[in-house]
């Protein structure tokens, strides 16, 4: 009990730090080159520097994200230069020196976008480095909750349940900081607070089903069908937790994929650093809890046995 404590105090300190260190990384050392200081009309705000850019565009519809840039469109075999001040599904609006012209969608065979681009710090890839740690925890420790359910039915050893319903607290603390850091990833990424895409909706339903594993065991009375009913209820809800990591894979979706080879050294660094940390807090938060919930049960025991 004591060495375990002690284990857990380790893993706490040492995963705080990392986690700090992530934190760190990600806003002072990861991607640093990118960030520099504009100058506007209004204020000077720290931005991400995108660069000047030239870029082709198929059809027409896409030209509603470049109002305000210059292009080149080419309709009927005709090339047109100037500035977008309008574009809709229907056509396009180019501000040019003879005055605006304005072109039909059904016209459209090609343009380049020319300009340069500025935008704010890059959030969405700041909160990268710890929403897909913490997501990954809330998957991992919800299999050892559905792995001590099965233990449970297979026994009925109490120590099973009991280690299954904290591993399900802890899965819920990671599901919920999940959640949190997804919406404001998916707030910066895309500019709304929610979607309903394949992955968010499927882990939706995975937050939903932790949860509901809490109300039943509060609804059930008796100790052994409560565990029981549990047991069996954290089994089934864990099916959907690799249906939730698997399905970017599987059918189209927005939620990007992490591929390999698709960070920078910096980013790397960060992003394993992070998972570490994340790992043995997991781990801490799992240990303590469970000194937590066994030394009030051995007082629990002390109390039966002086009230006898």
């Amino acid at each position: 009990m004591k060495s375990s404590v002690i284990r857990a105090l380790i893993a706490l300190v040492v995963g705080g730090a990392l986690t700090l260190a992530a934190f760190l990384g990600a806003f002072f050392w990861a991607g640093v080159p990118d960030f520099g200081f504009v100058r506007t009309a209004q204020q000077t705000d720290s931005v991400r520097y995108q660069g000047p850019f030239v870029q082709d565009v198929d059809e027409a519809r896409y030209l509603r994200n470049f109002v305000g840039y210059e292009a080149d469109i080419t309709a009927d075999g005709t090339l047109t230069e100037g500035r977008i001040t309008e574009a809709s599904e229907d056509g396009v609006t180019l501000e040019t020196d003879a005055g605006d012209v304005t072109i039909a969608a059904a016209d459209f065979d090609s343009a380049q976008v020319h300009g340069s681009t500025y935008g704010r710090p890059d959030w969405g890839q700041k909160i990268f480095y710890f929403h897909v740690p913490v997501a990954e925890i809330s998957f991992i420790v919800f299999g050892f909750a559905a792995f001590y359910s099965i233990r449970f039915i297979m026994t009925r050893r109490r120590e099973y349940d009991t280690k299954a319903r904290v591993s399900m607290e802890v899965t819920l603390l990671f599901v919920m900081f999940t959640m949190a850091t997804g919406i404001l990833w998916t707030r910066a990424a895309w500019g709304v607070w929610w979607m309903w895409e394949p992955r968010l909706t499927t882990y939706f339903i995975m937050t939903l089903l932790v949860i509901g594993y809490f109300v039943l065991r509060n609804a059930v009375e008796d100790e052994e069908r409560r565990a029981l009913y549990a047991a069996a209820f954290g089994i089934l809800a864990f099916i959907d937790a690799p249906i939730s990591f698997f399905i970017t894979r599987l059918i189209p979706s927005n939620h990007p994929v992490i591929e390999r080879g698709g960070l920078e050294p910096p980013m790397l660094a960060t992003f394993i650093i992070a998972q570490i940390g994340m790992i043995l807090l997991g781990y801490a938060i799992y240990q303590l809890r469970m000194g937590e919930v066994l030394l009030r049960d051995r007082i629990e025991h002390a109390k039966t046995l002086l009230e006898r």
